[in-house]
């Protein structure tokens, strides 16, 4: 009996050794890693973009170039990592970055109420507007409740027309919609006015589209993860290059100097 005891305290004096060297130890849990951290640990921004004259397009040596793409160079460089630029479906921009199968989407995204909604922003850097795009000989007679008109899916042209209830044939990007002009399977299409500015008219790649009129007035802005650290770092970056007017030197060399937004 004497024995039975002895062992029982035995066991009863390890289980206490062993439940104070472990469980009732705290445990210590490590913090979430934010976006910068998740980037320097790999050492390189990956961008979200389209092929998207003047912001995003591919320069004769092959790199990308535009003032979005410069811009995020910069930015990269600022933080002490490199850019990296990826294509993507433009109407799945959300889910790639939340899959994080990039870090940002930058490419002159318009800030709608559903990219606030769905993304953290960063302030509006650059002015924007949605504008009609036909061919010469059908500009002046557009019946815009009988065109079906060529838009990016997934876009803020996209969303505009379904508002005002016109029929359209979605794209995959806003130069597909421009060649569905061209070629005449679409009277007209309803694209950003920055790249039309790029795009059409005499001594362009498509100069015989002319810009009809334009339907609205709206605002770019950098999308990134939903809490990132990351914008109101880009916000801070771009306050600076506002000031030492570097900002407008970069518009200007894409010819966009005009959409501003000062900060």
């Amino acid at each position: 009996m004497k024995k039975n005891v002895a062992i029982l305290m035995s066991v009863l004096l390890l289980a206490a050794a062993l439940f104070g060297c472990s469980g009732g130890a705290k445990q210590t849990v490590a913090a979430p890693q934010t976006d910068s951290q998740a980037i320097q640990a790999k050492g390189k921004l990956i961008v979200g973009i389209t092929d998207f004259a003047p912001m995003d397009y591919v320069g004769d040596n092959g790199d990308w170039i535009g003032f979005d793409a410069d811009l995020a160079r910069a930015f990269a460089e600022s933080l002490g990592v490199t850019a990296e630029f990826t294509v993507i479906d433009w109407d799945n921009k959300t889910m790639e970055l939340d899959a994080g199968n990039i870090d940002c989407i930058w490419n002159g995204m318009t800030l709608t109420d559903g990219v606030k909604a769905a993304m953290q922003t960063s302030k509006p850097y650059c002015g924007n507007a949605q504008v009609v795009v036909a061919a010469k000989d059908k500009a002046s007679n557009l019946d815009y409740s009988a065109v079906t008109f060529a838009v990016e899916a997934g876009s803020a042209a996209e969303e505009l027309a379904q508002e005002k209830g016109w029929q359209v044939v979605s794209m995959q990007s806003q130069g597909d919609a421009l060649l569905e002009v061209a070629s005449g399977s679409s009277d007209a299409c309803i694209i950003d006015q920055l790249m039309a500015g790029a795009m059409i008219g005499e001594g362009t790649s498509y100069p015989d589209l002319v810009l009809v009129e334009g339907l609205n007035a709206e605002e770019y802005g950098v999308g990134f993860r939903k809490g990132s650290d990351l914008a109101a770092q880009l916000d801070a970056f771009l306050d600076g290059k506002f000031k030492d007017g570097s900002l407008a030197e970069i518009a200007a060399k894409y010819g966009i100097d005009s959409k501003l937004i000062a900060r």
